[in-house]
């Protein structure tokens, strides 16, 4: 299973999308306040110049940083092939498996940009803040419409399809934290398990409702 990293930069990509792809690694590593841009350039191989021609602070590379991240993942789910699925239910639970699948190597290589610059910088840096919940949200978006579907489909009664989609977020990013307090990517797992048997047991209820009309 291909792991969650930055695509490497072509030839003619230039510094800013060295820098890019190297925040994505760094900022995962040592988290946003533990780094600095000596650091990110070294990381990058770029000089300092380079970096302050592209971004104006790290806090601006940071912002770019998180939409380069949507950029990148959403390419990766884009093409996984739980979409194939007739039924929305399974492209859902597929999704689900999906990101299992990615909890793979070390916490910095499977754990999520946006979930851990939004921890930190929350109070302190309130565009990094927004484009990190406008990341994760986007990425809530994408699953919506296999929601709404499921629910039409399968009769599920007192949700909404953007409620549970931004609800399954939560839990992938409760997961994470919890991986990384206990250094356990296990415990990441078991979180998408309980939220894999919480979905199929509210759309079987949701089906026994239907019949039972």
């Amino acid at each position: 299973m291909e792991k969650i990293r930055p695509s490497r930069s072509k030839a003619d990509g230039g510094a800013r999308s060295h820098l890019l792809d190297a925040a994505l690694r760094v900022i995962r590593e040592k988290g946003y306040h533990g780094i600095t841009v000596d650091e990110i350039c070294a990381a990058a191989g770029v000089t300092k110049g380079a970096f302050f021609h592209h971004f104006k602070s790290k806090e601006d590379l940071a912002v770019s940083a998180a939409n380069h991240w949507s950029a990148v993942t959403g390419a990766l789910f884009a093409q996984a092939a739980y979409h194939q699925a007739q039924d929305p239910l399974d492209r859902v639970l597929g999704y689900l498996d999906f990101r299992k699948a990615l909890i793979v190597g070390t916490l910095a290589e499977f754990t999520c940009l946006v979930g851990t610059m939004a921890q930190e910088t929350f109070l302190t840096n309130p565009a990094i803040r927004d484009a990190c919940f406008a990341s994760i949200a986007g990425h809530a978006d994408t699953l919506e419409g296999d929601f709404a579907e499921a629910i039409a489909r399968h009769g599920v009664a007192g949700i909404s399809a953007s409620g549970i989609a931004l609800h399954t977020q939560a839990v992938l990013q409760g997961g994470f934290i919890l991986a990384k307090a206990k250094d356990d990517p296990a415990i990441a797992c078991d979180s998408i398990d309980h939220l894999r048997r919480y979905i199929e047991l509210l759309f079987r209820d949701g089906d026994k409702e239907k019949h039972h009309e």
